[in-house]
């Protein structure tokens, strides 16, 4: 394999692994997408994914490995590591490598750090958990669906990462907690179980089950019970043998352009109608059929001659006079 003067310089020949047949092992100076040329950051999606970009010296030691390129990318200033595929080489002879904002913050770098890249691989990946680190993210309709889009655009993962994907203009940031079988897998066309963790905001909601022993604790309502001995409606409350003490839409309306609405005959009327409540069976049997027929008149005998004889004020439906489109030969004009 040919190598040229500037690849042996910057890589330090076999004794940094930049031999032939070595692992490829390199230190660069990493810059976040933002840093990339115009025209270069508009046509490579860096931040939607879990690829950086490397220099051209790096695929003259690479061109041989066969397989996936991976890299595990280590931080040692801080000792923090993490991997990742390789999106591009770029045609250029800087010591220079371009990574995601999300990979810069787990690796803690700042734009001109030192990153030592090393070329690696990893097992297939046969399972992961995820954890949302916030619960908008369980607004989602379908959260598998876009999770599986999304990591079209990762090679590896590692435990412990923080990945951001993008869903409608908006980044959800995901917590990378289990993964098997190994903590560092590939999940390139691997057929792996995807799980979810709760969110880190989210809360339980207090569920109160319905027991004997709740219902018995619960506070009795206070209500006037008649304790007249005889009476057949002993033990009622006395708001249902009330005939008058519920009466629908009794309030006063309002006019929208302010002026006093007109009291007629027939609202006062209305009003001084008694509605009846029914009373309960408490003497019904469990699996009985009643057929009750009663004639259907007012609790009050008082009230007797109203129901009998509505008032001409009081509101009789369909109780206007038809009228015939063609008219008798009687009645037709002559």
């Amino acid at each position: 394999m040919f190598l040229n003067p500037f690849f042996r310089q910057n890589f330090g020949g076999p004794q940094m692994g930049g031999g032939v047949g070595g692992p490829f092992r390199a230190v660069y100076q990493c810059y976040s997408a933002a840093f990339l040329p115009d025209r270069d950051r508009e046509r490579l999606n860096v931040e939607n994914g879990g690829k950086i970009l490397l220099p051209q010296a790096a695929l003259e030691h690479l061109i041989e490995q066969t397989g996936v390129m991976l890299f595990k990318l280590h931080n040692k200033k801080y000792d923090r590591i993490t991997h990742c595929g390789v999106l591009e080489f770029l045609p250029n002879e800087d010591k220079t490598c371009y990574l995601p904002n999300w990979m810069m913050h787990h690796l803690l770098l700042q734009e001109g750090d030192e990153l030592c890249v090393e070329s690696v691989a990893l097992p297939t990946a046969r399972f992961v958990r995820f954890q949302p680190q916030s619960k908008d993210f369980l607004d989602i309709s379908n959260p598998k669906a876009v999770l599986e889009t999304a990591l079209r655009n990762f090679n590896c993962l590692s435990k412990g990462d923080l990945i951001a994907i993008n869903y409608l203009n908006r980044n959800y940031e995901l917590h990378v907690v289990e993964l098997k079988p190994a903590d560092a897998v590939s999940i390139i066309e691997c057929d792996m179980e995807v799980d979810f963790a709760p969110p880190i905001d989210y809360v339980e909601p207090k569920y109160i089950p319905t027991t004997t022993q709740n219902i018995a604790t619960t506070p009795k309502t206070t209500t006037s019970m008649a304790t007249t001995p005889g009476d057949p409606l002993s033990g009622i409350p006395s708001s249902f043998k009330n005939p008058s003490s519920f009466m629908p839409f009794h309030g006063q309306g309002n006019r929208l352009d302010g002026k006093n609405k007109s009291k007629d005959q027939e609202q006062q009327n209305n009003l001084q109608i008694q509605q009846t409540r029914g009373v309960p069976n408490y003497d019904y049997e469990y699996g009985t059929l009643q057929f009750l027929r009663l004639p259907l008149r007012s609790v009050n005998d008082e009230n007797t001659s109203t129901t009998e004889k509505p008032s001409v004020n009081v509101f009789q439906p369909f109780s206007g006079e038809g009228q015939f489109l063609k008219k008798p030969r009687s009645q037709r004009p002559k």
